[in-house]
């Protein structure tokens, strides 16, 4: 009976502000017998529904709503200095590699700044300190110890003077405790307290160091707060904003680890968990929600850790959501961001379903928009995808370009980041072979591209390696609106966004 359900099947998405679909059903108000026991009749409560389920109708019809998209992203439109892809969106095609157009590079509303280095990893960050001091934090190696000696730069985590943008200065290296030597994607920055934190990582997981610098007073030279064992197992991590708690999660290893930084030099642990394979996390603005791209049930997981952030003795952690998408590959990280006051995370997943094989069919996940208004009913708004992606693209001839098979570089994303979390306009993501790409995401339900910088590594005698390897979360510098980011085949580079893609009042 309808006055006896919770839910009623309908064929319908909704709006912002409205009841969502879930696996085809429309949420409805309650409509059990306690509908009944305040007077509404059977009658009553089926005329309800049916204009419910009207109302929404019409409400997702005047906002345009739909179920979000799966084709590629529109690509930029670029314009006076750039050197634009000659083939479809996000491709460098072996034609290129052979006749040299390769090495000049791709640019859209782009402009090379400065570039030093052959090698870089998965994180760059900006900090400014309390002096004035700009600098640039960034990884060496994709992989270490497998490709350290590609790495010109020296072993560990590069500083570098950022003063002048055009010309970095090299200050320091931190290679002498074990997670900074293979920080994998652990790396993070807590601009509020000035703590640039790692923890050991793999591809699969290490143990569990967590390495804690203190980069407050000046940046150039960070100093060692502490070095200690206690993530348990290591390969990605999350902050909480007031930065006191370190998260540490271990891809394969299946653990947990909340370690408490209140006092760096002496961090201890708050919670351990063994079982989910979480993989990249970030934290909600009050501490008490922790947004995980899970692996061990692909999709976006949520915890509720404010128990954690509270530091209940014992605490207890619930899951209170769980999604996935239909073209879900490994998921990376989820960013939280605030949208015309609306609440979203925007998720990337890494490379394609297998790392291990090609296939043509493999999803590969891209990025998308997740709407957590209610954190309890995420859902997905909109998806952000190069025309390389598709899949009608992965089993055309774009198989013989330079590296688009390798299950680990390909054409696919990997790291995304954000200017600023609040009305952000922008967002910049590696795409592995397609470089570092620049989405407008004013509209949330309609994102499109305005930028590229992609500087492809040419095939030699003397290496294996060839083709971007842009793989780094990007950092940002609003006033001179620029983006810093590194690619494991050629270094660390600041390019300049031009010709308007950079959005007014940013």
């Amino acid at each position: 009976m309808l006055g006896q359900s919770h839910a009623v099947t309908a064929s319908l998405l909704s709006t912002e502000t409205g009841s969502r679909k879930r696996g085809g059903l429309v949420e409805l108000p309650d409509m059990t017998d306690t509908g009944t026991r305040t007077g509404m009749s059977s009658t009553t409560r089926l005329v309800a529904a049916v204009a419910l389920i009207a109302s929404l109708v019409v409400a997702g019809n005047a906002t345009g709503a739909s179920a979000p998209s799966a084709a590629a992203t529109p690509r930029a439109h670029c314009g006076p200095g750039s050197l634009p892809e000659t083939a479809a969106q996000g491709r460098v095609p072996a034609r290129d590699y052979a006749d040299g157009r390769a090495a000049k590079g791709y640019t859209c509303n782009t402009k090379l700044v400065a570039h030093i280095g052959t090698s870089g990893g998965y994180k760059v960050l900006r900090y400014v300190d309390k002096h004035g001091h700009v600098c640039a934090f960034y990884d060496t190696t994709l992989l270490f110890p497998t490709n350290a000696g590609n790495a010109a730069e020296g072993l560990g985590e590069y500083v570098l003077d950022m003063h002048d943008p055009a010309h970095p200065v090299h200050t320091a290296t931190l290679d002498t405790t074990p997670a900074m030597l293979s920080p994998h994607e652990s790396v993070l920055l807590n601009a509020k307290r000035g703590l640039l934190v790692a923890d050991m990582g793999y591809p699969t997981y290490n143990p569990g160091f967590v390495d804690v610098f203190d980069v407050s007073q000046d940046c150039r030279h960070p100093v060692q707060q502490s070095s200690t064992p206690l993530g348990v197992l290591g390969h990605e991590s999350g902050f909480s904003p007031d930065g006191k708690t370190f998260y540490v999660s271990s891809t394969g290893g299946k653990t947990l680890t909340a370690v408490d930084l209140t006092n760096p030099a002496l961090p201890s642990v708050l919670f351990t968990e063994y079982g989910p394979n979480y993989h990249g996390m970030r934290v909600s603005d009050d501490g008490n929600y922790l947004y995980i791209a899970d692996i061990g049930n692909p999709g976006l997981t949520i915890l509720d850790i404010s128990q954690i952030q509270k530091r209940v003795s014992n605490p207890q952690v619930k899951q209170v959501a769980h999604i996935t998408w239909p073209n879900v590959s490994i998921p990376q990280v989820p960013i939280p961001v605030t949208i015309h006051h609306h609440k979203y995370l925007f998720e990337v997943d890494e490379f394609s379903k297998s790392v291990t094989s090609y296939s043509a069919t493999d999803a590969v996940g891209a990025a998308r928009l997740i709407n957590i208004d209610n954190v309890r009913k995420p859902y997905v708004v909109s998806n952000v995808r190069l025309e390389v992606n598709q899949q009608s693209a992965r089993g055309g001839d774009q198989q013989n370009d330079p590296q688009a098979t390798n299950g680990l570089q390909g054409y696919a994303g990997h790291y995304c980041s954000v200017p600023r979390e609040v009305d952000p306009g922008i967002v910049a993501c590696s795409f592995i072979l397609s470089g570092e790409r620049v989405f407008n995401i004013q509209n949330p339900r309609h994102p499109r591209e305005v930028a590229y910088f992609n500087m492809p590594r040419m095939p030699s005698s003397t290496s294996t390696s060839s083709g971007a390897y842009a793989m780094s979360q990007a950092a940002w510098d609003l006033k001179r609106h620029e983006i810093w980011y590194s690619d494991g085949n050629s270094g660390f580079f600041v390019f300049k966004v031009t010709n308007g893609a950079w959005p007014a009042g940013l």
